[in-house]
């Protein structure tokens, strides 16, 4: 793990300071990003996005998905996890927490739209720093890399009716169009141009060249992160300044549902005799969420301002330290696993 990425935490603490501090200072040039719009579609955050997603995507290789079938069990478990629980207990996590016991100190008419964050961050499997998450617990590497290309292809299709469902429960009212075209953009797309990219560079120079972009766009991801959370903590600031606590209490239900799907993945896959090397990804993977893909969907369908932007990215401030507290549980557990195959 770089330097980057094992400081991800502190990066995002400082950009939701410097977010606040600039767009108290600077609120004529925030708003003017905010409002550089085309078809509900922010442009600064879409060109972002991509930026963060497509180097991520170019790890994919869709020929793993030809191995899926070694390690049935664990993908099993684990899209069943991704698909079936996280989205739903997710909800129920919100509406007990966010809908009604933290309901008197919360904003109320934001409380619909912080719900609405939360599905968003749960409803996308991670795809990207599950690669991190899994080589520190010595996971299958055949097993992730086909886990997470079998991922990419359910969320082109189940993305926007599984959110559609959700926030329909909550009584949000869905703009269709508007979710579709999201999937569009942040989905369908970039996974089309990274594939399209990946076969160019490995006819061109095969899988040393393939490296050398990764290496040199891996910095820019990350990068691009952080500019996006300083846009949308500039346009957040007054709200936060107001309210400190709201992010402290959104944080609750995210924690309890990583801890929770983590637990059940690992120990589902106990249950059914699968290895270890493959439990500990498929907890991993179960567990953490897309949240580039949350925060651009959020904006675009709630905007910089909303509540759903803002729960979103307390999903990026916590996902490094509770999933690097996850990865310390798979590992100090070994033991205890392997005695229960």
């Amino acid at each position: 793990m770089g330097i980057f990425e094992r400081f991800l935490t502190l990066w995002v603490g400082l950009c939701i300071v410097a977010g606040v501090a600039l767009g108290q200072a600077m609120p004529g040039a925030f708003q003017a990003l905010g409002s550089a719009t085309v078809a509900e579609v922010n442009l600064p955050v879409a060109l972002l996005v991509w930026l963060m997603i497509i180097p991520m995507l170019l790890k994919i290789d869709p020929a793993a998905l030809g191995q899926l079938g070694m390690h049935w069990k664990g993908i099993a478990t684990t899209v069943g996890i991704n698909w079936l629980v996280k989205p739903f207990s997710m909800a129920l996590l919100g509406w007990l927490f966010i809908g009604t016991l933290f309901r008197p100190l919360l904003p109320a008419d934001q409380i619909d739209s912080y719900m609405a964050g939360l599905i968003l961050l749960a409803a996308a499997p991670c795809t990207a720093m599950v690669f991190v998450w899994s080589n520190l617990v010595d996971g299958e590497p055949n097993f992730t890399l086909g886990q997470v290309a079998l991922n990419d292809l359910i969320m082109v299709v189940a993305f926007a009716p599984v959110v559609g469902l959700l926030l329909g429960l909550s009584a949000i009212t869905v703009p269709w169009d508007t979710l579709l075209l999201s999937v569009g953009l942040y989905i369908v797309l970039p996974v089309a141009v990274a594939q399209l990219w990946r076969r160019r560079l490995l006819e061109s120079g095969g899988q040393p060249l393939l490296q050398r972009v990764l290496d040199r766009l891996g910095p820019w991801s990350l990068l691009a992160l952080l500019a996006t959370l300083l846009l949308l903590f500039g346009l957040q600031g007054e709200q936060i300044v107001r309210q400190p606590t709201v992010i402290l209490l959104l944080a609750v239900p995210i924690l309890i549902q990583v801890y929770f799907n983590a637990g059940l993945a690992y120990w589902l896959n106990r249950r059914l005799g699968v290895a270890w090397c493959v439990a500990g990804p498929s907890a991993l993977i179960g567990a953490s969420n897309f949240f580039e893909l949350a925060v651009a969907t959020a904006i675009v369908l709630f905007g910089f301002q909303s509540g759903a932007a803002l729960a979103t990215v307390v999903g990026v401030l916590i996902e490094v330290p509770v999933m690097l507290s996850v990865v310390r549980i798979v590992r100090a557990s070994r033991g205890w696993y392997e005695r229960g195959q």
